[in-house]
């Protein structure tokens, strides 16, 4: 897999490192020599010489395209984290400089669509000292650009077993089931797994969070996720919200998601019987992150919209 990245050219870091880096990304010596603004010969020579330095071998052609070798994952992934380290550097010189704290912050696309979003912009409007940038992407993404320095804080949900990542629980979450106010479900207290079957359903993409936790619990009753009738399969929250107002279909969800529609009535939710899909959300860092006063300022406030909401 190849991640895109962005840096400032220094001379503490190997050009070596770029080229490598590029190469990755692009896929190819040519491609990345065009974006390096130096020769294809240069690229090359720059990664016989790391491979010579290294004792490895960095890529190899499949079906005449280049791929990482095993090892070159390796590097690879040490090459993203220096370049990572020295962009955090220089941020936190400029802030030391400036005394504003820019901090890069990773959501899920379930943590994105609850009041998470609400509450680092009110924490920003308080601290003006303080300066965030969100961004959204899949949960194994997040992960990885938390290792390389590419965010300094991932809002996630759950855990992973990585002895460098450390973990604040932010929130307790659980799945229900989402409908219309229309639908017949919504005069209900529960819904049973076999009224579930006779449903469309419209789900979040498969490898999400959140429709991995509703495929494990029902895996736990023995049932699949073929044994229920999907209509509609989406990566974006707000459409599934969207479609379920309109009663286009149901579907499972986060009620932290849901919190807004409640609220204001547009959404019903209920749970579905023998199925407990509970989660932690959790702010996660890297072990030398050290803006602990900002992630408690986060979190408080965020406990405060929750209060609102609920």
């Amino acid at each position: 897999m190849s991640i895109s990245f962005s840096y400032v050219r220094s001379e503490m870091i190997d050009t070596k490192v770029y080229s490598l880096l590029k190469v990755n990304e692009c896929g190819s010596f040519a491609a990345a020599a065009k974006q390096l603004s130096i020769t294809q010969p240069a690229v090359s020579q720059h990664i016989k010489a790391l491979e010579e330095e290294l004792g490895v071998r960095i890529f190899e052609r499949s079906s005449g395209k280049l791929v990482l070798t095993k090892q070159g994952g390796e590097v690879v992934k040490y090459a993203l984290k220096m370049v990572g380290l020295y962009n955090s550097l220089r941020q936190s010189l400029s802030d030391g400089k400036s005394l504003t704290t820019h901090l890069t912050v990773g959501v899920t696309h379930t943590a994105e669509s609850n009041p998470i979003a609400e509450s680092l912009a009110k924490y920003c409007s308080q601290n003006d000292r303080v300066n965030i940038k969100m961004i959204t992407d899949t949960i194994s993404n997040l992960y990885a650009m938390l290792k390389t320095y590419d965010i300094d804080i991932a809002i996630v949900e759950g855990r992973i077993n990585d002895p460098g990542i450390k973990y604040l629980l932010m929130d307790t979450d659980y799945l229900i089931l989402a409908v219309s106010p229309d639908h017949p479900f919504a005069k209900k207290s529960m819904v049973t797994l076999s009224e579930l079957k006779k449903e469309r359903m419209i789900l979040r993409l498969p490898n999400s969070g959140t429709r991995n936790l509703f495929v494990a619990h029902l895996e736990s009753n023995n049932l699949s996720i073929s044994d229920f009738n999907v209509i509609l399969e989406v990566d974006n929250i707000a459409t599934i919200k969207d479609l379920i107002r309109r009663d286009f279909g149901v579907s499972i969800l986060a009620r932290s998601v849901c919190l807004d529609e409640l609220r204001k009535g547009k959404i019903t939710v209920l749970p579905v019987e023998n199925l407990s899909m509970m989660r932690e959300i959790n702010l996660a860092y890297y072990g030398d992150f050290n803006q602990f006063d900002v992630l408690h300022g986060i979190m408080k406030i965020y406990n405060e919209m929750i209060r609102i909401y609920n």
